[in-house]
């Protein structure tokens, strides 16, 4: 993890890539359908306000392949919570994606918004795939952001850059899960993927920056499964949250970190009293979800005195 004052936001998707050393071997357009054309540029705009005793989606933009199609109330233990739901209308990430995603809530208001199912980033011949987000979010305001898990297959390039703009007395749960690629699939799928780059970079209501944290993987030039790294697990979950210290310091003392061979957590502080970082690893998806889905509820309940709903079995 970085702390760099001079850190830039997020780069326009159709630049990020470029510019990223990690990136350098594959900048070959390719011959099917050049980067960033029409369908391959997607675009999401989302905007939540407080009207009366609930939040609304009360702007949006899309241009495919992004869509979203209205924010639904299905959360019974926070009725008035808008949860909303990222799709993609091609199915998945493909070579020469530049995907552009901006959320933003006004003070007060609160929003959930996730994806309709796991993201697969399929192989590539040429080229990479790229993805920017950026999320503001206001005074008093509460945001959930829990997509489902990452699954880059074999000879995939993805890079993703994600600024954060957090008022300090708002929450902001950023979740996150990467797995090893589709090991029940082929042989060479674990861990068969090119480059995997993503960075995170959260800033204050007054812009300066609080800390970048950067994960560059390239598991055929340096592995992944070796100990000090992935070892023998498959699925890694980060949640990153921020949220006004005196919940900090209540949320910190209610999750003890936790060893096993089949699973491993921890909870740690953020640089700048800015929030919280959980890390998770096991070889299930489903074990890595179960143990996020219990400190995003510990979460839910010191910020706001809800608890979360039954899950949907789908989901689970």
């Amino acid at each position: 993890m970085q702390i760099n004052e001079e850190a830039p936001l997020a780069l326009d998707s159709l630049s990020l890539g470029a510019l990223a050393p990690e990136l350098v071997s594959y900048q070959h357009e390719p011959p099917q359908m050049a980067s960033a054309a029409v369908g391959k540029h997607g675009y999401l705009r989302l905007r939540f306000a407080k009207r009366g005793a609930k939040s609304t989606l009360h702007e949006m933009e899309r241009k495919v392949p992004l869509l979203v199609q209205k924010a639904l109330y299905w959360d019974e233990e926070m009725p008035f919570l808008p949860c909303v739901t990222m799709i993609s209308t091609s199915g998945c990430i493909l070579q020469g994606d530049r995907l552009t995603v901006e959320i933003d809530l006004d003070a007060g208001a609160c929003a959930h918004v996730t994806t309709q199912s796991a993201t697969k980033v399929h192989s590539m011949d040429n080229n990479f795939a790229a993805q920017t987000q950026h999320i503001r979010v206001g005074k008093q305001a509460y945001l959930e952001f829990m997509p489902d898990q990452l699954i880059p297959h074999r000879k995939s390039r993805f890079i993703s850059d994600t600024v954060i703009e957090c008022d300090s007395t708002a929450t902001v749960i950023y979740s996150e899960i990467l797995m090893s690629g589709r090991k029940y699939h082929h042989q060479d799928e674990r861990f068969g993927f090119d480059v995997y780059s993503s960075r995170i970079t959260a800033k204050n209501e007054f812009g300066n920056t609080l800390f970048n944290e950067k994960l560059v993987l390239t598991p055929k030039e340096r592995p992944l499964d070796v100990v000090g790294v992935m070892g023998k697990f498959d699925v890694y979950g980060n949640v990153i949250v921020f949220t006004p210290k005196e919940y900090q310091d209540e949320i910190l003392a209610q999750s003890p970190s936790f060893y096993s061979e089949q699973l491993c957590y921890g909870v740690s502080r953020l640089p700048n009293e800015s929030g919280l970082i959980f890390k998770v690893l096991s070889c299930d998806s489903s074990d890595v979800k179960n143990a996020i889905r219990e400190f995003w509820q510990k979460v839910r309940k010191v910020t706001t005195g809800y608890s979360l709903p039954t899950p949907f079995i789908w989901k689970v």
